[in-house]
């Protein structure tokens, strides 16, 4: 019988990580368990960051910047990718919303005191131009809703453009859509419904409100992170790139 996947096992998944070929800085879970719609067949998605030794870098043969494995747990899905230091770090310092809700995701697999400084750096890597992140992915995962008329990417639009707002008031990355609903007024007061369905199937047809009252929202919605991105006080430019070059030396030297 396959497990029901809106559960997580995290004594399981540490035991997983064990088995990388390179120290974990962290490992946690990000997809639909952190934005707060899993289902009963949900993968279960694992991102973090891997340090490569010294060695591995200086030299004419490098180690891998990313690696990426997947396999089957009780018949669910497990993906686990992770990303050198260095590159997780550049990633930081762009306007890349994805990378820090997977430092910052409360679902913790592996914990790391390097981790704690990650985390206490990514307030600096928020700026205005996070905005366009949220915008773009978005804007994706509404054509994908459009071809298949499937909840998944449905609520995935919703959740990136509340995150997307919430940010922009408040430099604060809340990737989970229960949450976003409850602290956001604009939020379709539907989408609670739309989580419910969706948690009894992955790929679930859209339930309920029509889909010129989805389109409405959804153009509502992308007006008002315009608005919020206009009245941010977020800055245009990262600080943590002195604190993250410092703390790349000192994981890479540490072997």
């Amino acid at each position: 019988m396959t497990r029901d996947m809106r559960q997580l096992d995290y004594g399981e998944l540490r035991n997983i990580m064990g088995e990388q070929p390179y120290r974990l800085l962290f490992a946690t879970v990000s997809g639909a368990h952190l934005y707060g719609f899993p289902s009963r067949d949900s993968d279960v998605d694992l991102r973090g960051v891997h340090v490569l030794p010294a060695a591995e870098v200086v030299g004419l043969r490098t180690g891998p910047e990313t690696l990426d494995r997947t396999w089957f747990e009780h018949e669910a899905e497990v993906d686990l990718v992770t990303h050198d230091l260095a590159k997780f770090a550049r990633m930081m310092l762009r306007r890349n919303g994805y990378v820090l809700e997977q430092v910052l995701s409360p679902l913790v697999v592996v914990r790391t005191p390097e981790h704690d400084e990650l985390v206490a750096m990514a307030e600096s890597c928020v700026t205005k131009w996070h905005a366009h992140h949220y915008r773009g992915f978005a804007s994706t995962q509404w054509d994908f809703f459009r071809k298949k008329r499937e909840l998944k990417p449905l609520l995935y639009t919703f959740r990136v453009l509340l995150t997307g707002i919430h940010l922009m008031r408040t430099g604060v990355v809340q990737a989970d859509l229960r949450e976003l609903v409850r602290e956001l007024p604009e939020a379709p007061g539907y989408l609670e419904e739309l989580i419910a369905a969706k948690a009894e199937a992955e790929h679930g047809p859209l339930v309920g409100p029509s889909g010129k009252r989805i389109a409405a929202d959804v153009e509502r919605l992308q007006a008002v992170l315009d608005e919020a991105e206009a009245a941010t006080e977020l800055p245009d430019r990262p600080t943590a790139e002195p604190a993250l070059h410092d703390l790349l030396i000192r994981a890479r030297l540490c072997f």
